[in-house]
């Protein structure tokens, strides 16, 4: 078990410094793109941002790119030689960061998602795997330093202030709800990142759009701002789905383990604020027409939320969701 336990934490590590290899490549993409005429012409955007035309206009302009599959297919001069290099890295750094996960599972034999540096090892694992599987729905590769940035500095924060040894499992989690309950938030939490990575572009290319931003012209390369907003929609409809089968997991989980579905925990509360934050996102959006910078804020609202679930109320607050002043369960 030792070795095992062993060869995660080198996994881990080794991941750590793939993923940072790739963050320097895809900055690099980056930067090579800023000095670089894009190939899609700008006029049909300024037309639609000018103060004779509606935002609408805008919005119908944006949209219509919407089915475009591929970065190549819009003229934005494909991937460079350092996009192509770090997103090889990322898929090899995510080969490490899961075995990482698999040694860890193995070595404790049960699922390794039971306190905060589990957590954050198989939370971050799950949101690289999401970025790498949507490419095979829309190229989001201009995501990738952020994907890999923000893996980086979660495993290092998890790894050198939280690492615990394997320990046994607390009779309150020995139920096969946890796996369920944990696995559909890890997933959700994944889906959530990546939308607040696109919302955050968003809020940028609007800028540019609007000329109200100076540099930064690798944001001309990229899809627009209403374009980027449909996108991170329909990925945090998804990540909404998977948080409200979290909270009746958990309700069950509670049931199960303490005799009730409801008593008001720091950290049930939490999770019912961020269920909220996004079903008031996806309805603000849907039926009152919250677009533009509104719905980009409401999505990274939210995310925020998560963070500070994950970060704050986990290790400042106690609850039944803590377990011997150490371990304390994600959500």
């Amino acid at each position: 078990m030792d070795n095992l336990v062993s060869l995660s934490v080198v996994a881990v590590y080794s991941a750590m410094g793939v993923y940072t290899v790739a963050f320097l490549l895809f900055t690099l993409d980056l930067a090579k793109r800023s000095t670089e005429v894009p190939q899609r012409t700008q006029a049909p955007v300024g037309e639609s941002v000018g103060a004779s035309a509606p935002a609408e206009a805008l919005e119908q302009t944006e949209l219509s790119r919407t089915e475009l599959p591929r970065a190549d297919s819009e003229g934005l001069g494909g991937a460079t030689r350092f996009q192509r290099a770090a997103f090889a890295l990322t898929i090899l750094g995510w080969v490490l960061h899961f075995a990482a996960v698999v040694f860890r599972g193995i070595a404790a034999q049960r699922v390794p998602w039971v306190n905060l540096f589990e957590f954050g090892l198989v939370a971050t694992a799950m949101g690289v795997g999401v970025f790498l599987l949507a490419q095979l729905w829309k190229d989001l590769r201009f995501l990738g330093a952020y994907i890999t940035g923000f893996t980086v500095l979660s495993l290092g924060i998890v790894t050198v202030n939280y690492y615990v040894d394997v320990v046994p499992l607390p009779p309150a989690l020995q139920s096969a709800w946890l796996v369920i309950h944990v696995l559909v938030a890890s997933l959700a939490t994944a889906f959530f990142a990546l939308g607040a990575g696109l919302s955050v572009v968003q809020l940028l290319r609007y800028r540019r759009e609007a000329r109200a931003v100076a540099g930064l012209r690798f944001l001309d390369t990229l899809p627009g701002s209403a374009t980027l907003e449909s996108l991170a929609y329909r990925i945090n409809i998804v990540g909404f789905v998977l948080w409200t089968f979290t909270l009746i997991a958990g309700a069950i989980w509670a049931e199960r383990s303490w005799g009730r579905y409801w008593g008001w925990d720091t950290k049930e509360v939490w999770t019912f604020i961020i269920w909220t934050l996004f079903a008031g996102y996806i309805h603000a959006r849907a039926t009152r027409g919250w677009r533009g910078d509104r719905s980009a804020w409401l999505a990274i609202v939210g995310f925020s939320a998560i963070i500070f679930n994950y970060t704050v109320v986990n290790t400042m607050f106690t609850g039944l969701h803590s377990y011997s002043g150490l371990v304390t369960t994600p959500s």
